[in-house]
């Protein structure tokens, strides 16, 4: 459920924000869509609608804006994740994870799911959102399988020569990116990493223990060939429909059985 201190900020927020006339409404979305799924860990997501004709100006000014809206410790833009219009900040007084997600009016409809509207000017922002209704965009699974053995490969590579901090990441990387998407599509869930995954999908995430790897080259081999199992285990839910790559995939795989011999 929200904490006290959440309810705060947004008490604090959302008239902040109103008071600004560029901006033609405010929604909040990610666990607060659903409240009895937030916590005390819970960060807030704001949907920042802006008037087409003041974007340029609100863009310059988000930091200027964030300020408005509690004690600002520290923010940057989500270029990483390919969102150069949201601002993730954080807040003291209570410390608080904030992501304001600076858009225009005209793109608002641009979403994953439905966030609460807190305000909006007239009802700008519900015929926006009505205009387009929600979409998760569901991952290309040939597009997993024709780069998945690369990666083992790739993996192995890096653990036959020793780089193991190197392995480890790669690790991460094809659970945040292959097999955590298709653990929550297989539970019915959003494909968003693995985000939840321990509270949505409990049994399959305890496999995905299995990939997970101590600083070690054995530790390493063994968490590689389970990444491998568990991904041809997901991807039988769907093998028909896809054009699978069996020939990098028994080469990947013999090459990881004979570094695991050299070890």
């Amino acid at each position: 459920m929200i904490t006290s201190a959440q309810q705060r900020f947004i008490n604090t927020a959302s008239p902040a924000l109103e008071r600004d006339k560029r901006i033609a409404g405010v929604a909040l979305g990610g666990s607060y869509i659903r409240r009895e799924s937030m916590d005390e860990y819970s960060g807030l997501d704001f949907t920042v609608a802006v008037r087409d004709e003041c974007w340029d100006e609100v863009l310059q000014e988000r930091v200027k804006i964030a300020e408005s809206l509690g004690a600002l410790l520290a923010s940057f833009t989500g270029e990483h994740i390919q969102r150069p219009n949201l601002l993730i900040c954080l807040y003291d007084e209570p410390l608080m994870h904030v992501d304001l997600n600076f858009m225009k009016l005209s793109d608002a409809g641009e979403r994953y799911d439905d966030p609460v509207i807190l305000f909006q000017t007239a009802t700008l922002l519900a015929d926006e959102l009505a205009r387009h209704p929600a979409r998760v965009p569901i991952p290309d699974l040939q597009w997993f399988e024709d780069r998945f053995w690369i990666w083992v490969h790739f993996i192995a590579t890096r653990i036959g020569r020793g780089d193991l901090f190197d392995a480890i990441d790669s690790l991460g990387f094809l659970r945040l990116n292959v097999l955590g998407p298709l653990i929550s599509m297989k539970n019915g869930f959003p494909p968003h990493g693995v985000r939840h995954i321990e509270r949505d999908c409990p049994e399959d995430a305890r496999m995905l223990t299995e990939t997970l790897a101590e600083y070690n080259a054995k530790s390493c081999i063994r968490a590689l060939k389970a990444a491998a199992n568990l991904y041809i285990s997901l991807r039988g839910v769907n093998k028909a429909s896809l054009f699978l790559r069996d020939k990098a995939e028994s080469r990947a795989l013999r090459y990881l059985n004979a570094i695991a011999e050299r070890i």
